[in-house]
């Protein structure tokens, strides 16, 4: 049997994850365009080729394995954006968007970073805390269908 649901309900649900995600993409391209940016950058190539990142970290399995963890994080709010109820929505991207600004703002800390990675980091984070600023700001569409419009 099929649930039938208001227009308006719906719409500001999905109005809303659409937004989120696409969102999330662009965080996720301004992410990966920054670090492919940063390979072109002779200081941090160099640091590659010798096994290190910043400089004096070294690149092992358990940092390779962090790091795609901490980038499957966006990746997945993509979906998860689109797909998730709108408790758990609102919440992951809560979570999702504050543990990244943090992750970012503490990035900018490590080693001196250059012009490009701030004008980036700046980006990310304003795209990350407006995730945020949307999910606390967006009303459980099960009580704003009720309201008049």
């Amino acid at each position: 049997m099929t649930e039938i649901v208001p227009a308006g309900k719906a719409g500001k649900l999905h109005d809303r994850a659409v937004l989120l995600s696409t969102l999330w993409i662009f965080v996720t391209i301004n992410y990966l365009y920054c670090d492919l940016i940063g390979m072109m950058d002779p200081g941090i190539f160099q640091g590659l080729m010798t096994g290190h990142a910043a400089g004096s970290i070294p690149i092992t399995q358990g940092f390779l394995l962090g790091a795609a963890a901490l980038m499957e994080i966006p990746m997945a709010m993509i979906v998860l954006s689109r797909v998730l109820a709108y408790r758990l929505n609102r919440t992951g991207n809560l979570v999702a968007g504050s543990f990244m600004t943090i992750v970012q703002a503490a990035s900018l800390f490590v080693g001196t970073p250059a012009p490009y990675y701030l004008m980036y980091s700046a980006i990310e984070m304003a795209c990350t805390l407006g995730i945020v600023w949307c999910a606390v700001r967006w009303q459980d569409p099960e009580i704003s269908a009720g309201s008049p419009a």
